[in-house]
């Protein structure tokens, strides 16, 4: 995937194909502010299919999502299908995951919130089979 596969629809960079074990399939970072920032925003994009692992984030996290379908869930709730200019607010330490639906990409702002309390805590991958059962 490129910068134009994603069509007119893109706000910001794609930047760099993530090469991370805790996502499954192709992701793409562009950090839009700098990472030791009081404020780190980095634009998310996610290949059709490719989710993240179920992961928390100390100080929380908000997303704003900028294209394509996806999805978000918190540890103990269902899933919630995610659209253009959807906001998610993540509360600290909050265990979710979240990635694209499998017919779609999808790309998010991700801002940390009080990135002072630590990096997120990376943990078991989302199972293919909670995952398929989404629509």
């Amino acid at each position: 995937m490129n910068q134009t596969d994603l069509g007119d629809s893109v706000i910001f960079p794609l930047g760099e194909q993530l090469g991370s074990e805790h996502f499954s399939g192709a992701a793409w970072l562009e950090m839009l502010t700098p990472a030791d920032s009081a404020c780190p925003i980095g634009n998310v994009t996610f290949a059709p299919g490719c989710r993240n692992n179920w992961h928390s984030h100390p100080g929380g996290q908000v997303l704003l999502v900028t294209g394509g379908r996806g999805w978000y869930q918190q540890w103990g709730q269902p899933a919630r299908e995610l659209r253009p200019g959807d906001v998610v607010e993540i509360p600290p330490d909050a265990k979710h995951w979240h990635g694209a639906a499998r017919d779609s990409r999808f790309s998010h702002l991700a801002v940390m919130v009080d990135p002072a309390k630590g990096p997120a805590a990376w943990l078991e991958p989302v199972a293919d089979a909670d995952y398929d059962s989404l629509k």
